[in-house]
């Protein structure tokens, strides 16, 4: 029997849900784009930066962070600024020696200065002062005869790690720390050493150590501006650039203690001449690099909480200069207008790096009651403002003017306070092994659309 045939159901309406997708698209997707921020996904957990060592996102402190490069096997390379509280666990002595960075040379460069700039003070006189002084010079020799075989044990176990400082853009410019802290015990040989050494073994320490920093600040001078330009990725001015340029100067304040122990003659005028070139080379090099770094200031805002310190580094070629100014004139008597030159520079400058001082003093109180917490970059309160007390110390011997002996003294409580504040934490982070490891990373910029505040 035929059966009759049913009629087609009338179409129903399409599904308003999406089908599951069961095959690959004929089209492959394009590139996927990277994620603004690496971070652990909430699937899959952590996962690998797809772009290695990327740069972060602009923020009001970019600009004074150091640009990115690239990571050696065994960790993050030390930038120039440590981790806000960062603690890490004790380490063994090969360990340590491998994680040992040129940024420790500024405690020896701020403890000579210590005891240098007291002796010349006018309460010098007082019954122990010298001695305590002379006390102080002699802690920064043991910290420099100390650091010295470290640095040395460090190039020849680890040069990878070596090298890698040098081709950091925020650690390379701390070599020239080493020159510093050889001058500076050498100059501080002469000045309150030869006390306890006497004066022949004083010279011959103070002649080996100024040759041996002047060397090294006239080699560091050119290799690390070199690596800036041909390595360093740099994309900011720093204050930390001075480092390598002042090192001159500070040999250029040292040699004339040498000079009254030459003969009169070719001798000593060959000394005081490669002083006078010495002074010139970091002068032109300093004023280079100060306007950028006054205008990045003015431009970006305040640094990084941890980078703030440094900013007092630019005190160190102006106190240096009005230093190395004062000695010469003393040295070369018979230089024409020697006298009246020197105070025609010395004073002004002087004058320009009071006014840095409160500023950057500001900025780091600011920075203080935000939560700046305690990094190598705290000896920038030391050396710099020991350089500008020898300047006025100098200055004051040059007019005899007793208001020049008082600012010196109040400078030189403003450095007893700085060193107080750093030696203490770093002996600290020394004998609990966190301190070697040197500076972190800085942490990850925020989001964009933040906005600069003064």
């Amino acid at each position: 029997m035929a059966t009759l045939a049913q009629p087609a159901p009338p179409p129903s309406a399409p599904d308003p849900r999406p089908a599951p997708h069961t095959a690959p698209s004929p089209h492959p997707d394009p590139e996927p784009h990277p994620d603004p921020a690496p971070g652990p996904s909430p699937a899959l957990g952590p996962h690998p930066d797809p772009r290695p060592h990327s740069v972060p996102h602009p923020h009001p402190d970019a600009d004074w962070q150091p640009a990115p490069h690239p990571r050696p096997a065994d960790g993050p390379l030390p930038t120039g600024h440590p981790r806000p509280g960062a603690a890490l666990p004790p380490a063994a002595p090969e360990t340590r020696l491998r994680r040992l960075t040129p940024q420790l040379h500024a405690a020896v460069m701020g403890t000579a200065v210590l005891g240098t700039a007291g002796a010349g003070l006018p309460l010098a006189g007082l019954p122990g002062v010298r001695t305590a002084c002379t006390a102080v010079w002699a802690l920064a020799l043991l910290a420099l005869a100390v650091l010295l075989p470290a640095r040395a044990a460090h190039w020849a176990r680890h040069p990878d790690r070596a090298r890698a400082h040098l081709l950091d853009p925020a650690v390379a410019p701390f070599h020239g720390c080493l020159s510093m802290a050889l001058t500076s015990v050498g100059g501080g040989a002469l000045v309150v050493g030869r006390d306890w050494l006497g004066t022949g073994p004083a010279v011959g320490l103070a002649a080996v150590l100024w040759a041996a920093g002047m060397v090294a600040g006239l080699v560091v001078a050119v290799v690390i501006p070199y690596l800036m330009v041909v390595r360093h990725p740099m994309e900011a001015p720093s204050p930390v650039w001075l480092l390598p340029v002042v090192a001159p100067m500070v040999s250029a304040a040292t040699g004339p203690l040498l000079a009254p122990h030459l003969p009169a003659g070719q001798a000593r005028a060959t000394l005081l001449a490669a002083c006078l070139g010495l002074f010139g080379v970091s002068l032109l090099a300093a004023l280079l690099i100060l306007p950028p770094v006054f205008t990045r200031l003015v431009a970006a805002g305040p640094p990084p909480l941890p980078a703030t310190p440094a900013l007092l580094l630019v005190l160190g070629p102006l106190g240096q200069s009005a230093t190395a100014a004062a000695a010469l004139a003393g040295a070369a008597p018979d230089l024409p207008y020697g006298r009246a030159l020197a105070v025609a520079y010395g004073l002004p400058v002087l004058g320009f790096a009071l006014l840095w001082l409160a500023l950057a003093g500001a900025l780091v109180v600011r920075a203080r009651r935000r939560g700046m917490r305690f990094g190598l970059s705290w000896w920038a309160f030391t050396f710099p403002v020991g350089t500008c007390v020898t300047g006025l110390e100098g200055m004051a011997r040059l007019t005899g003017l007793v208001v020049l002996d008082g600012a010196a003294v109040a400078l030189y409580a403003l450095l007893v306070a700085g060193w107080l504040a750093a030696a203490p934490a770093t002996v600290r982070g020394l004998l609990s092994g966190s301190l070697p490891a040197g500076p972190a990373p800085a942490p990850r910029a925020p989001a964009p659309g933040t906005a600069r505040t003064r």
